[in-house]
């Protein structure tokens, strides 16, 4: 005889899964705490390549095989054939806000049919070239939109927005400061 297991998904996502996770971590928080690391290589000229190889959740090794190529634009003395380094930074904190959305959506039952997140930020280059040293080499800030469309409401989708933005890891990251610790091996 075989059984069959009804898999129930919102947006995508296992929320069986989801609610499981969310009880074991309460349970157990060692199974919450995350390892991530990447190593990244020179390829030339503004060029470089990014491997990630694993993960750790929860004390367990996550195999991972992808490489993040990196490039910047001509004007840049790059040859524009991938995104830049400030690209993915605002990459990543557009993709980790929409899992957030998506996620919170999925666990309340809401079913979305547009989820998109627009952000930009300018920089002053005079700061990265050393050419002006009381010019910030980063924003001043970074301003973004989120597009959102479900069987939700607004009071609903308002309170998720609100969530996102407390629980997002790579928007506490980029609003707060994070020590840097730095070391620097000469071969």
């Amino acid at each position: 005889m075989t059984t069959i297991t009804e898999i129930n998904t919102v947006n995508g996502i296992n929320t069986d899964r989801l609610r499981g996770l969310v009880g074991a971590i309460s349970e157990d928080p060692a199974k919450g705490l995350t390892h991530w690391q990447v190593t990244t290589h020179w390829r030339g000229g503004t060029r470089s390549d990014t491997r990630v190889t694993h993960c750790m959740i929860g004390g367990e090794r996550v195999a991972k095989d992808f490489t993040i190529r990196v490039d910047e634009p001509l004007a840049l003395c790059g040859t524009n054939q991938y995104a830049n380094p400030q690209e993915y930074l605002l990459a990543a904190l557009n993709a980790c806000m929409i899992v957030g959305y998506s996620a919170c959506c999925a666990h309340e039952g809401i079913e979305l049919e547009e989820l998109r997140v627009e952000t930009q930020g300018d920089i002053d280059l005079r700061g990265f070239l050393g050419i002006d040293p009381t010019v910030k080499p980063g924003y001043d800030e970074l301003r973004y939109t989120v597009f959102i469309k479900g069987n939700g409401t607004p009071e609903q989708f308002e309170n998720i927005h609100r969530t996102v933005m407390a629980t997002s890891p790579n928007y506490f990251n980029l609003r707060n400061p994070i020590p840097l610790q730095s070391r620097l091996v000469v071969n």
